[in-house]
């Protein structure tokens, strides 16, 4: 007897449905798995066979093959186990099957038929909605996750018994409710505030025109100076995240197994902060079927790179399309695949190898060529890609001793989001959401300058040796420093600023 199941498989971070074709034969007992499953596909057979047995239902002493289509991609993980199990029960008469063409299963069956939780959840909904089902069958660890997609009725289940008792009396079982809106905080809470902070009042400057414009940050400054800290409480003064930011978010998080047991979602900017020795895969995403890396994980959020210089170089370089496009494309001979990566990047280094060249306690140890071989393991194509450069000095003794309480993160981030709103109506109709993401002719229609600004660009390129992009992104700069301020037009101090923000890769590069 032949029984069908709809289930899903991940690509990316998006989601297909994959048919579960059962087929029950009164042969010799065999059982066979096709449709090009990975390992954990096929070590299903035994979980299944034990799931089914434990649970009170009759496995079957005849031939079973399990087709899983479409048969030209492969499937992995063990999110087909439940969809495997009720396929076997519907086909040999233990499960009702009328409700299988419009119900989509997925879940992990343990050997005594509980069911765990799976990864993708939430793109796996998403998909189920595109496609029409009505009805979608999951893990009670993943119910929040999949009932935030509205248009769908989510079915939670515990064991296989309770799927099977979904699909015999479906009128019996109440669907699991979330409201999106009210997981959504008003003011989210990060823990970490600018308000702790000593001193440093002109990278706190710089910071806040990172966040109100998403552009990119570079911390250059002893060791101890205070780079780490600040870089942890950037998160804390950007804008809370809208409802379709926070649901990318998730997918990229539900598809890598990070999102916390239960949760319904992510709800507060994402601060990665991957340590220097990773490779190029963990960073920008890879393998053999690409998972997302470090860059994806912090799309709408900070991406924090320590010590610089100290990575990969090959690592660093890969940064340049992400940082540019903010996406990433990985292809693979089955497939290419992009990821989301939209992220402000806040990267701190030291100005040489014993971290005190230019510090005024403590004397360089470094000789002028290991200076220099240091600081150029950071090309130019690559500083030219982070828009405020930033130099951290040492804190003072009076700085130290007596801690004055700053501006609070809150107050920062009302500001912040008073510079996005301008630019978010600005933008409105172009799918632009900060000045960061402007291209060519957002720049030229909004980033007009007069005659005194441009004789003052004109003297900074020649000066400086800009690039063209250096050259943008001062512009890019300056527009969010006149929306900080609420000005319609660039000035000459919004220029000047942005320009001297400039200045420290060609102090140091040359």
């Amino acid at each position: 007897m032949l029984a069908y199941v709809k289930s899903s498989a991940l690509l990316g971070i998006n989601a297909y449905i994959v048919v579960v074709e059962t087929d029950i034969s009164t042969s010799v007992p065999a059982w066979a798995i096709v449709g090009l499953p990975d390992a954990a596909v096929q070590e299903s057979r035994e979980r299944v066979r034990s799931a089914i047995r434990n649970t009170g239902f009759e496995f079957p002493q005849r031939r079973i093959t399990i087709n899983l289509a479409p048969a030209d991609i492969r499937k992995e993980g063990p999110s087909f186990d439940l969809p495997i199990a009720l396929g076997i029960l519907a086909g040999s008469g233990q499960v009702n099957g009328d409700e299988l063409a419009a119900t989509l299963v997925v879940g992990e069956l343990s050997l005594d038929g509980a069911v765990r939780s799976v990864s993708g959840v939430l793109p796996i909904a998403l998909a189920a909605r595109k496609e029409r089902f009505v009805r979608l069958i999951v893990p009670r660890a993943n119910t929040r996750e999949a009932a935030i997609v509205e248009g769908i009725d989510v079915y939670p289940v515990d064991t296989l018994a309770d799927a099977a008792a979904v699909l015999n009396d479906l009128g019996s079982v109440t669907p699991a409710r979330v409201d999106i809106n009210e997981l959504m905080p008003e003011a989210p809470e990060y823990g970490a505030d600018f308000s702790d902070v000593k001193g440093q009042s002109h990278v706190k400057r710089a910071l806040e025109v990172a966040a109100s414009g998403g552009h990119n940050v570079l911390m250059i400054g002893p060791p101890g100076s205070g780079k780490t800290m600040l870089a942890r409480r950037l998160p804390s003064i950007l804008p809370p995240l809208t409802i379709t930011e926070a649901l990318e978010t998730t997918k990229i998080y539900s598809v890598s197994g990070l999102l916390p047991a239960g949760a319904a979602m992510v709800t507060t900017r994402p601060f990665r902060a991957p340590h220097h020795s990773l490779s190029n895969a963990a960073l920008v995403g890879g393998g053999s079927m690409p998972r997302p890396g470090e860059v994806s994980l912090a799309h709408n959020g900070v991406l924090f790179l320590d010590e610089l210089p100290e990575f990969n170089r090959d690592a660093l370089e890969v940064l340049r399309q992400p940082l540019e496009d903010r996406v990433v494309t990985i292809s693979r001979v089955q497939a290419s695949l992009e990821f989301p990566a939209s992220f402000v990047l806040a990267a701190a280094m030291n100005p040489c190898v014993c971290g005190y060249y230019g510090d005024t306690g403590r004397r360089c140890t470094c000789s002028e060529m290991m200076i220099r071989k240091y600081q150029r393991r950071l090309s130019g194509p690559l500083l030219d890609r982070i828009d405020l450069h930033v130099e951290v000095a040492r804190l003072s003794e009076d700085e130290m001793v007596h801690h004055r309480v700053g501006e609070s993160s809150r107050d920062i981030r009302e500001r912040v989001c008073a510079a996005r709103d301008r630019q978010r109506q600005r933008f409105s109709d172009m799918g632009i959401h900060c000045n960061a993401q402007m291209g060519p002719r957002e720049i030229r229609e909004f980033c007009t300058a007069d005659s005194e600004v441009r004789t003052l660009l004109r003297e900074a390129i020649q000066r400086l040796s800009l690039s063209a992009r250096a050259y943008d992104r001062i512009l890019k700069v300056a527009r969010t420093l006149a929306d900080i301020e609420g000005c319609q037009d660039i000035n000459t101090a919004h220029v000047a600023e942005a320009i001297q923000y400039r200045t420290l890769d060609r102090k140091m590069l040359l």
